[in-house]
């Protein structure tokens, strides 16, 4: 496995001196653990979005992204996701990461400051040159042609 680094920024310095740089639970964890950077407990209502800081800006380099990704287990346990997952965080984006949570349960979700709300993976990208062509049999015949939404039956 090969190591990346990222330059990690603490928004408001001491003040968020208690929350956890984004970490690795497990040693085969693909993706590292974002907390809540909230200053007071926040309360989600059934259906409802918050947009919830860690507390954290990053430095993602030049031929990657962040994916912000939701957390399965508050998934299961509360209907805690990601309405846009996953988010995408540009590599010359340098405020604070901030988490979109939709409460998709019928009882309200207390976000309390430290908790594990999301997971950041770092990825490589491929920037592609799009060019226009004038016909189908520009874009190369597949077997499945323009079959789409369900078209295998499965």
């Amino acid at each position: 496995m090969s190591l990346l680094r990222v330059r990690v920024m603490r928004v408001r310095g001491r003040r968020d001196a208690d929350l956890p740089l984004p970490q690795f639970a497990t040693s085969g964890s693909v993706g590292a653990d974002l907390c809540a950077g909230v200053e007071k407990d926040v309360v989600i209502a059934p259906g409802e979005r918050e947009l919830i800081p860690t507390g954290f800006a990053l430095a993602i380099p030049p031929g990657c992204e962040g994916q912000i990704r939701p957390r399965s287990g508050l998934a299961l346990r509360h209907g805690i996701t990601l309405p846009n997952a996953p988010g995408t965080i540009d590599a010359d984006y340098r405020g604070e990461i901030q988490v979109i949570l939709h409460n998709t349960s019928e009882t309200p979700f207390v976000v309390r400051r430290g908790e594990r709300i999301a997971q950041l993976v770092i990825s490589p990208v491929v920037r592609p040159v799009f060019e226009e062509v004038d016909d189908a049999d520009a874009l190369g015949r597949t077997g499945r042609g323009t079959g789409g939404f369900g078209h295998t039956g499965v």
